[in-house]
């Protein structure tokens, strides 16, 4: 039986322009799309996307009034956020874990999460 799983990339695209070398950065792109293209070949990849640097993000939250506040940046006192992220259906976390461990190369922190099926139970 198939699972979904998120695959979570965190880091700072800003940053790791500046502290990479050209020859790095086109690396791990490289690596990225070829990544993709295993896992479109083997049926697993559901879904999977870049996002633009952190610096160009907005929070929206709620005020104590109700009012709605828009703010730049995903947190004040995070320098780093989710930076890409697929979506797989594979037959096991085990199959996840070991794609996540291609990643890490490339990426500081990398989160997987089964994708609910369902809202919990009340």
């Amino acid at each position: 039986m198939a699972v979904k799983y998120m695959i979570m990339m965190f880091g700072s695209a800003e940053e790791m322009m500046q502290v990479q070398s050209k020859d790095w950065v086109a690396e791990m792109i490289s690596f990225m799309m070829t990544l993709n293209d295993d896992l479109t070949a083997s049926g697993e990849l559901v879904s999977a996307r870049g996002l633009v640097d952190g610096s160009q993000a907005k929070t929206v939250s709620l005020a104590e009034d109700g009012t709605v506040v828009t703010t730049d940046g995903p947190y004040a006192e995070s320098k780093e956020s989710i930076v890409g992220y697929w979506v797989l259906d594979v037959d096991s976390e085990a199959r996840a874990v070991e794609i996540c461990g291609r990643i890490v190369k490339y990426a500081r922190s990398v989160e997987l999460r089964q994708v609910a099926d369902a809202p919990p139970e009340l």
